[in-house]
């Protein structure tokens, strides 16, 4: 990530748009001006947000926090992978219809956000290719609309924080939500096999980690990871993606564990720890876990040491465990070997990682009041933080 200006005029935080096949279809951006007297540059804006979502590589949908800005981007005619979101206000006003149709007509994906106040105007409303509704503001109730209201833009709903307000907006017809859809995942996660516990699937992983923090012979390690063919090419595949920047091809877990080491090996295990659940409704959960140990390590890039950085990686991960595994993290730590500082983080909310992983969750939250608090409390300035974010989100998309 190139060192930008425009990465200190804004505040950043991210989320996932997730379909009725709880698939990430898109990654939403959203972007706060730094100070509220002013508005970023949005070439420039477009210019990072390019670098880490090309027009080849997958799409964002941005939500800019100004509205100067916006006018901007519009102006600007961002690529078609670059979806924007366009407030109802702005939609509604007719000044802004000329650049609205020429954005449709250059192949720019318009979301309108909220609910006009207003009609829209008629050579408008064809340039919307979805609406996104908060769950605050919802109306719908499943039943047809009334009498003389068609409805002809699907829609999108956000605000959406667990797996039941997940379920209940597909029901009302949404294509997709926006949000975070986790905070329920441990409670549900033994429905379907009348318990709760860690799902089968991921115990294999947890053994070998096991075996690895003993640090048992290369050739044992290899033959029990054979035994699982799937695991083991998605492992090779993590090892070798371009998000982690290894010199030499990784061939072999024998040969993994000759160039990493024991202690470097166990942040693949991690990683393929937190995206190795096949419960469909825990994809959220995954897409989260990957981003939150690529940006608590991105955090620590100026001050952190490798091995430091490789901690902060496995702490960012493994936050969401309890939510992976269906169980509480104090009882997790005592089956899965991590470092004191992890622990201390994940358990006691305490250490030398709490501050940063609080950070994450700020960003996540798309909160701009708590990202500047929890940034403070790390003693990083918004530049920094938001060039992690954008090489986390980076890392994270070459993973996908």
């Amino acid at each position: 990530m190139n060192e930008q200006p425009v990465l200190g005029q804004v505040v950043l935080g991210y989320s996932p748009m997730v379909d009725r096949h709880r698939a990430i279809t898109a990654a939403r951006l959203t972007v706060f001006p730094s100070r509220p007297d002013t508005s970023p540059d949005a070439a420039a804006l477009l210019e990072a947000v390019a670098e880490v979502w090309p027009a080849d590589g997958g799409r964002v949908s941005l939500n800019v926090a100004s509205e100067t800005a916006l006018q901007d981007l519009v102006r600007f005619k961002p690529a078609p992978n670059v979806m924007i979101e366009i407030p109802a206000f702005m939609a509604c006003d007719v000044a802004n219809s000329d650049s609205l149709r020429a954005m449709h007509a250059h192949g720019s994906t318009l979301l309108i956000k909220g609910r006009p106040l207003s009609p829209l105007p008629r050579e408008v409303l064809p340039c919307f290719a979805y609406s996104i509704i908060d769950l605050a503001d919802e109306r719908r109730d499943g039943s047809p609309p009334p009498g003389g209201v068609t409805r002809t833009i699907p829609h999108i709903q956000s605000g959406v924080r667990t797996l039941a307000e997940m379920e209940q907006a597909f029901q009302r017809g949404a294509i997709a939500v926006l949000g975070w859809p986790i905070d329920d995942v441990a409670a549900n996660s033994g429905k379907g096999n009348g318990k709760s516990g860690p799902r089968p699937e991921l115990q294999f992983i947890v053994e070998l980690i096991n075996r690895v923090d003993r640090e048992e012979p290369a050739d044992r390690l290899e033959a029990v990871l054979k035994t699982d063919p799937t695991l083991a090419f998605r492992l090779m595949r993590y090892i070798n993606s371009p998000a982690f920047g290894l010199s030499v091809e990784i061939n072999s877990f024998r040969h993994a564990i000759m160039v990493l080491g024991y202690n470097r090996l166990k942040r693949w295990l991690a990683l393929l720890l937190a995206s190795a659940s096949k419960d469909p409704n825990v994809k959220p959960v995954m897409y989260a876990a990957v981003r939150r140990g690529l940006l608590m390590e991105e955090l620590g890039r100026q001050s952190a040491s490798s091995d430091q950085r490789s901690e902060m990686f496995i702490c960012g991960v493994f936050s969401l465990l309890d939510r992976l595994m269906g169980q509480p993290l104090a009882e997790l730590m005592h089956s899965i070997p991590v470092p004191d500082a992890v622990r201390a983080a994940l358990v006691d909310q305490s250490g030398p990682y709490h501050a940063q992983l609080e950070l994450v969750r700020a960003v996540e939250a798309e909160s701009v009041f708590d990202i500047r608090s929890a940034a403070d409390a790390t003693m990083l300035g918004l530049p920094e933080v938001n060039r992690a974010v954008l090489r986390a989100l980076s890392g994270a998309r070459q993973l996908d």
